[in-house]
C-alpha cells in the first residue's frame, strides 16, 4: 500500500514499548475506521496491510484487532474521542511511527473511496497531533 511507511518504520529500534505503541496505532486506525459507524472489509484490509508493513509477523494483528475495535467503539459511544486520541498520543513516542500515522489514517479513511464528515473530523484531530 505505502512503501514509504515501511521505509520509515525500518529506522525504528525495537524496544519494550513497541507493542504498546503499535496497539495504540491500531486503536487510532480502528477509530478512523469506525467513525462512520460502519466496518467494511476494504477498511479492515487497509488497516491489516498497514499493520503488517509496520510490524510484519511480530504483531499478531487478528489478536489485537477486536480489542482495538472495542476501545474505539467505546470512545465514540461515550463521546470521548478527544480523550482517546490524547491517550494514544501519550502512548506513541516513536518519532517515525508518529510521522506515519496521519498518512495511514488518511489511507484508512479513503479505503472505501469516501471520507465521511465524521472521518474528516477525526482526521483533523489526528493531523493536529501527528502530522
Amino acid at each position: 500500500m505505502n512503501d514509504r511507511l515501511a521505509e520509515l518504520y525500518r529506522g525504528v529500534a525495537t524496544h519494550a514499548t513497541a507493542n504498546a505503541e503499535h496497539l495504540a496505532a491500531l486503536q487510532l486506525l480502528t477509530l478512523v475506521m469506525l467513525a462512520d459507524n460502519e466496518i467494511n472489509d476494504t477498511e479492515v484490509d487497509a488497516v491489516r496491510e498497514i499493520s503488517e508493513e509496520w510490524r510484519g509477523d511480530e504483531f499478531p494483528f487478528e489478536e489485537y484487532l477486536r480489542p482495538a475495535i472495542e476501545d474505539a467503539r467505546l470512545a465514540i459511544e461515550r463521546d470521548r474521542v478527544v480523550e482517546f486520541l490524547d491517550q494514544i498520543d501519550a502512548t506513541i513516542s516513536s518519532r517515525v511511527l508518529r510521522s506515519a500515522l496521519f498518512s495511514a489514517a488518511r489511507d484508512v479513511a479513503g479505503a472505501d473511496h469516501e471520507v465521511t464528515p465524521e472521518e474528516g473530523s477525526i482526521l483533523a484531530e489526528v493531523a493536529v497531533r501527528f502530522d
